[in-house]
Formats: C-alpha cells, sequence, structure tokens
C-alpha cells in the first residue's frame, strides 16, 4: 500500500455524474437522479486501507451531524477487486453495515468514477455545492494514524459549514492522503 495524496481536482469543476450499484441497498444510484442537497460529500473508501479505517468513525459522526442539514453523503470504492477481494461488493456490504455508514456505498468496478474524479487515494473527499460545484477536496483533518493528532474532521467540518452557511471556501486546502487505489 503505497503513501499516496490527493491529486486536487481543480476547483468549481462540475461533479462527473456517475450511475453505480450501492452495496447497501441493491438499488443503482445516479448523483444527477439525487434529490437537491445544499452540498454532496463524494468520499472515495475502500474497505481494508488503515487510513479509511482511522477516519471512518469521525465519517460516520459527520454524516450525523448533517444529515438533517441537507448534506448528502456518498462513499464509492474504485479498488480492484479481483487483486483484493476484501474490497469487492460482498466485502463492502458487510464492511458498510459494520462501520455504521447511513449512505450509499457505491462499486465502480470499471474504475471509470475514479478517474473521472481524478481520485488517487483512499480516502479522498470531495465537497460540492448546490449546483454540484467542486468547492473542497483534501483532508478531513490532519490526524493520521500513528501520529497521534486529534480525529476531529475540522478541515471537513469548515468547509461543510462554510457551503452551508454561504460563506467562501478558502481556496488553501490540503490533500488527503492514504493508500493508493487498487487500479487493474
Amino acid at each position: 500500500m503505497a503513501y499516496t495524496e490527493s491529486n486536487m481536482l481543480p476547483l468549481g469543476t462540475k461533479a462527473p455524474n456517475f450511475t453505480l450499484p450501492d452495496t447497501l441497498s441493491d438499488k443503482e444510484i445516479t448523483l444527477y437522479e439525487m434529490p437537491p442537497a445544499k452540498a454532496t460529500l463524494i468520499m472515495f473508501l475502500c474497505n481494508h486501507c488503515p487510513y479509511v479505517i482511522h477516519v471512518n468513525p469521525e465519517i460516520v459522526r459527520i454524516a450525523a451531524d448533517y444529515k438533517n442539514a441537507g448534506v448528502q453523503f456518498v462513499g464509492i470504492s474504485s479498488n480492484n477487486a479481483i487483486k483484493y477481494p476484501q474490497d469487492g461488493p460482498e466485502k463492502m456490504t458487510e464492511h458498510g453495515k459494520e462501520t455504521g455508514y447511513t449512505f450509499p456505498y457505491l462499486y465502480d468496478e470499471s474504475q471509470d468514477i475514479a478517474r473521472k474524479y481524478d481520485a488517487a487515494c483512499t480516502p479522498d473527499f470531495y465537497l460540492f455545492d448546490e449546483h454540484l460545484h467542486l468547492v473542497y477536496r483534501g483532508r478531513i483533518d490532519s490526524s493520521r494514524p500513528g501520529n497521534d493528532k486529534p480525529l476531529d474532521g475540522s478541515d471537513l467540518r469548515q468547509a461543510i459549514d462554510n457551503v452551508l452557511a454561504g460563506k467562501e471556501i478558502s481556496p488553501v486546502q490540503y490533500p488527503s492522503a492514504g493508500c493508493n487505489i487498487k487500479w487493474k
């Protein structure tokens, strides 16, 4: 697992649409058909990455804290499930339920959606405004496994709060970092 940082998709980018299977509901989810939201957070995740495992408790807390504030959450796994079967759809279902995901956990088998988002690592976070324009991409906070910094979601929470309040988000944003996406 190579340590990799986000590619930092340009701010203002329109969210690429997708239709992917949700491993938690067995439904197809199309981004542009989801109910309108004040903000949409797209997260590239996986089951086995120690960086994702480290931030999962805060992801679950953030989703709970903002569920009634008009923020949509979507998790996507794009890892090669042939070489990494622990990231396959069946395991995603188990992992999402055990971890407490209350949002769709989608499987990007072709890896086309990860490429469209220029996703590089897990976790990788993309926050879009109500018009699905990118306003934040980067880390959840400065905590990493073993660095003893608090896992509080401060960077991502600040960005979400600013979107909801109609405030500008600083263009100074720090990349997320974790395991590289397992490409085919």
